[in-house]
């Protein structure tokens, strides 16, 4: 910085108007800067100054001053002043200025005076792109670089280096900020000091009141002054190797007391339901001052409560609930003309006493022949001890007879077995070590099977439902909202409404998504409830997955195909069902039909007039959350002519079989009759050739046995009623004629199967005289008559003798 001073001329006495003094400044003989100073007339033939900060360090260049005046239009010439030396010669490259301060943001020029015969290289500063950096040349041995400050230095400082051909040197710049100080605020504590406060940054002395601070702390000082009433100027001023900063603060100290906190907290008088707090201050003064305290209390949840007073240092806490733990701490500040809240105290904890229970919230749920009381379990905080068990008393509104039952703490429903077309009063009580809560009352109604309220469907919101209701003037307790799941042994919950609301919100906490619910709108009063409104819906539907259609089953009628399943459960519907769609999927060109029913009981869909091809038929269902459940049936379409060729033949298997059932049992029948009419016929003693032959008999057994009897003899033997076969008889063989011509002979012995097959009850008596005048040919005719005659003389034999 160029500093100049310079005293009028004796001459100068005399003049009357403004002296003009006219200032130029050369660098290395080159003019940089021109300025002026005036001089008033009272002022003049006294001393003036006046300086300039270069920005080229002295060292850099030469500098020099030149002086002249002008008075009116009169110009004095200009009077050189001395020449400030510089750095001619230097052995080694110098950069200045060395160890200069600079502030972030300002423009600085660095110098480098080279030694004799060495060649400059550049110039540049650490952290900077050396892209910028473009020294001029000032002299032969000089160069300049002005760099613009955009950082502060990171460590100590930022070197400046200047190199030549053969050598490197610098020097240390100092970049930072000037104090940056805002926000002064100063208040009192103790009333016998200020306390100012800013937001401090990069200040290096700070002075308050032109005083140092006792204590260097980082935007705080305090000093020791008179606190009484009236306002004040607060003057802080901070400064630092970069610049200097001033702040300041006008204000009445008595209007700004910031309070110690209240010390040494305690509780007293303690009960159930209240509790006294206690403390004492600090500064005695306070107990003067008018006083707003907060008590914070912490029970879960947080509750503030304000009271006020001259010197407040006790407050009485109120309304608290038994046999619970508390935690307080309390925070003050004057009322007026309102500062701020002093810190909080240190916490206190302490518990109420114990005290009975909390009514219970009851309720009902009523089936047939069965009325469930049910209420909710008492809450830490409705309790007010440990709950030991629970008493139920009910009687009906006719009788005065009561009827008691203790459900145990584990237990908080009760089933009573009572008639439902009768009206009973009912109340449960909790009960503790401190006693019994008060009794929570209900009357169940009587059930009137004519009376019924048609459920309608209610749609969820945000997972959860809104109901509203018309409002009821008998409704002098208020409603209450109950709900439970429409499947399942779902628990009943329920909540109560105020006699002035007539909607409420049934929050998505207490519901889960995908199951349907029943909800119920009583109206409450001395009486029994009575139900206004029932409703049904989902909170949340979901999506329901794949396969929800059990047992698909597929039924053709010609050219249509019915499609059917089993009902779907509510318990397996996560959303409502509006319908349900059947898709036909042609396996050959893969066409597309559809078939759908808005009947959410359906259980069968058809397709019609569909042409002759294999198909894949989808059934899902159609609820809110689109088409979902999807279950699929392959099925082929046969056409109606094998329909016509599978019934033609189904028919003569069943005629066939008929008719095969037929001839067993006739079988079976014709030889029974066989048997019991016709007995096998043995063959009779003749010689006579007009006899019938043995092989004729043959000839009939072999008749008999085709008609339906065995051919094993023995077989048939068994078969005839199971009696022995009786040989003939003497006298029967020795009726018989013999010819008279024949010498008299033994009589034949029976052929071998006589023995077996014999018919007592048919005696052959062929006359003589008709065996001898029958000739050959007459006998074989009569032979074969005979057989037939044979086989009908036989059977009238048999309806004969039977």
């Amino acid at each position: 910085m160029l500093l100049l001073t310079w005293r009028d001329t004796p001459p100068c006495s005399a003049l009357q108007e403004v002296l003009v003094y006219e200032l130029e400044v050369l660098i290395a003989d080159q003019q940089v800067h021109y300025d002026e100073v005036a001089v008033a007339p009272d002022q003049i033939e006294s001393t003036h100054s006046w300086n300039w900060t270069s920005h080229l360090a002295l060292q850099c260049a030469s500098h020099a001053v030149r002086l002249g005046s002008r008075y009116k239009n009169q110009t004095s010439p200009w009077k050189q002043s001395r020449t400030l030396p510089w750095l001619e010669v230097a052995v080694k490259p110098e950069v200045f200025p060395k160890d200069g301060a600079f502030e972030v943001g300002s423009n600085v020029t660095f110098c480098c005076v080279l030694p004799a015969r060495e060649v400059f290289k550049n110039m540049r500063l650490t952290g900077y792109r050396s892209g910028n950096m473009n020294a001029i040349r000032i002299s032969s041995q000089t160069y300049a670089l002005t760099v613009l400050l955009s950082r502060a230095s990171e460590d100590s400082c930022t070197d400046v280096k200047c190199r030549t051909n053969t050598k490197e040197n610098g020097a240390c710049a100092y970049i930072g900020y000037r104090p940056d100080v805002r926000d002064l605020q100063c208040e009192t504590q103790d009333l016998e000091s200020v306390l100012c406060h800013w937001s401090a940054g990069g200040e290096t002395d700070v002075r308050l009141l032109g005083r140092p601070c006792a204590k260097r702390l980082r935007g705080r000082c305090r000093h020791k002054v008179k606190v009484d009433v009236g306002a004040r100027n607060w003057t802080l001023t901070a400064q630092n190797a970069f610049g200097e900063a001033e702040l300041s603060d006008t204000a009445d100290l008595m209007q700004r007391v910031h309070m110690f906190p209240p010390r040494e907290v305690t509780a007293s008088a303690l009960d159930a339901r209240s509790v006294g707090l206690e403390w004492s201050w600090t500064v005695p003064r306070y107990n003067h001052l008018n006083i707003t305290c907060q008590v914070h209390v912490s029970k879960g949840g947080n509750t503030t409560m304000e009271h006020f007073g001259v010197g407040l240092k006790f407050v009485l806490l109120k309304s608290l609930i038994p046999n619970w733990r508390y935690e307080v701490t309390v925070r003050c500040g004057t009322v007026q003309r309102f500062w701020k809240w002093s810190d909080w105290s240190t916490s206190l904890p302490f518990q109420t006493k114990g005290d009975v229970p909390d009514a219970l919230d009851v309720w009902m749920q009523m089936k047939v022949n069965q009325i469930t009381i049910i209420w909710k379990k008492p809450l830490a905080n409705q309790s007010h001890g440990h709950i030991q068990d629970y008493e139920v008393i009910w009687t009906q509104s006719s009788e005065r007879d009561l009827h008691r039952a203790t459900v145990p703490l584990s237990q908080h429903s009760l089933a009573l077995s009572l008639d439902t077309a009768e009206e009973y009063t009912v109340s449960v009580t909790a009960r503790n070590m401190n006693g019994s809560s008060a009794p929570s009352t209900i009357t169940t109604p009587s059930l009137h099977p004519d009376v019924t309220v048609t459920p309608s469907w209610i749609d969820g919101r945000a997972g959860g439902f809104e109901l509203s209701w018309s409002a009821r003037p008998a409704a002098s307790c208020g409603y209450v909202v109950d709900w439970r799941p429409l499947s399942g042994p779902g628990v009943v919950e329920w909540k109560r409404v105020p006699p002035n609301d007539t909607t409420t919100t049934i929050s998505s906490k207490t519901l889960k998504g995908g199951l349907r619910y029943w909800l119920s709108v009583y109206s409450c009063s001395r009486d029994a409830p009575v139900l206004l409104q029932r409703r049904e819906g989902y909170a949340r539907q979901q999506r329901i997955p794949d396969g929800l259609f059990k047992s698909l089953k597929e039924k053709q009628q010609h050219s249509d195909v019915e499609v059917s399943w089993d009902p779907v459960p509510l318990r397996e519907q996560p959303a409502r069902v509006l319908g349900y769609v059947l898709r036909c999927l042609d396996n050959d060109n893969n066409k597309v039909l559809t078939f759908s029913t808005g009947d959410p009981e359906a259980t069968s869909l058809t397709a019609r007039n569909l042409p002759i091809s294999s198909y894949r038929f989808t059934v899902t269902a159609l609820t809110a959350a689109g088409e979902c459940g999807a279950a699929s049936i392959a099925v082929t379409l046969n056409s109606p002519t094998d329909y016509w060729i599978k019934a033609v033949f189904m028919s003569l298997l069943l005629v066939l079989g008929l008719l095969s059932l037929i001839a067993i049992l006739c079988c079976r029948h014709w030889t029974c009759i066989k048997q019991k009419v016709y007995p096998p016929i043995p063959k009779p003693v003749m010689t006579s050739p007009c006899l019938p032959s043995e092989a004729d008999l043959l000839d009939v057994l072999e008749l008999h046995w085709t008609a339906g009897a065995s051919r094993n003899p023995a077989a048939s033997q068994e078969n005839m009623e199971g009696s022995p076969p009786q040989p003939l008889s003497q006298s029967a063989s020795q009726r018989l004629p013999l010819p008279t011509d024949a010498p008299p002979q033994a009589a034949p012995q029976p052929p071998p199967f006589r023995s077996v097959l014999t018919n007592p009850s048919y005696n052959l008596v062929i006359p003589r005289g008709e065996q001898r005048s029958s000739s050959g040919p007459a006998l074989q005719e009569g032979a074969s008559q005979g057989r037939s005659a044979r086989f009908n003389v036989s059977c009238a034999d048999e309806m004969t003798t039977g």
